[in-house]
């Protein structure tokens, strides 16, 4: 599992350089201005989708127009690290919304996998309840699913395992708040290494919500 872990974080700093390199052109990368501006304001993250939610409805990102939108990839047979950012963010959305619950109806918090050979509707169903009722798992098929990963930055492979249906899968880890008009404001702390799912990363998540979440 540590090979799987440290090539999952040589995925996040190639995607990190590619965010705030190319993606990121145009954007500062200097401290935040006094007036707390995003900080992937003018980002070229993010577009438009057509996937399929764990019911099996057809989802598009228009549908959440004027919301805001708390996105993560992963897969819902990940041994470990999948489980662990949704702990975190969820815990800290759930936060969020208890101290402000008008704003935080307005965030959507949405899964998308980078599995769906394996992570059918029914599989992102049974996974995604246990971390949030309002939490939307989403699937489709290989294309849309490298096509949405593509306009997120998200990149990911295979890596076999002891059985053709036991592989893993490695991912860039990394959760964006996007704002009402689909455009990205924030990265999420999920990677924070002195912090766990009970201790402190909740908090986080529910601090970093209530700076943009208008």
């Amino acid at each position: 599992m540590m090979n799987i872990a440290i090539m999952g974080q040589k995925l996040l700093r190639a995607s990190l350089l590619l965010a705030f390199g190319a993606a990121l052109a145009g954007c500062d990368g200097a401290s935040p201005a006094p007036a707390a501006r995003p900080p992937l304001e003018g980002a070229r993250i993010g577009g438009p989708f057509t996937l399929t939610d764990q019911n099996g409805r057809t989802v598009r990102d228009s549908d959440f127009a004027g919301q805001y939108r708390l996105l993560y990839f992963g897969y819902s047979f990940c041994p470990d690290i999948c489980p662990v950012d949704l702990q975190k963010l969820m815990r800290g959305l759930a936060q969020f919304e208890k101290a402000a619950p008008a704003l935080g109806a307005k965030v959507q918090p949405l899964f998308v996998t980078i599995d769906p050979a394996r992570d059918t509707p029914e599989a992102m169903g049974a996974f995604v309840s246990r971390y949030h009722p309002r939490l939307l798992g989403l699937t489709g098929t290989p294309e849309q699913i490298a096509q949405v990963a593509k306009e997120y930055v998200v990149v990911y492979n295979k890596v076999e395992g002891s059985a053709p249906d036991r592989y893993l899968m490695a991912h860039t880890q990394i959760a964006f708040l996007m704002g009402p008009d689909g455009k990205p404001l924030a990265m999420l702390p999920v990677d924070d290494p002195t912090t766990d799912a009970d201790e402190g990363a909740p908090d986080k998540v529910a601090a970093e919500l209530a700076k943009w979440v208008k």
